[in-house]
């Protein structure tokens, strides 16, 4: 099976991918591996951007997050 896919530039992309992987779960068109692998990574890409919040937030720096500017 091919999937259409498209690049991820910001958290609500993100999180529309998420949902997508969690209702094609639901009509079992994706299997519980596949599923879960994915939130992995998403899981990953938040922990990255959350360390990138903070480290903005303890140098006070006030600079843009591009992956949270939607």
């Amino acid at each position: 099976m091919t999937h259409t896919v498209s690049k991820t530039t910001n958290v609500e992309q993100l999180r529309n991918n998420l949902l997508n992987t969690y209702d094609q779960l639901r009509a079992g068109t994706i299997g519980m591996r596949e599923a879960k692998e994915q939130a992995n990574v998403a899981g990953k890409i938040l922990a990255s951007s959350k360390q990138q919040l903070e480290y903005n937030a303890m140098m006070k720096s006030g600079k843009p997050i591009p992956f949270f500017e939607v």
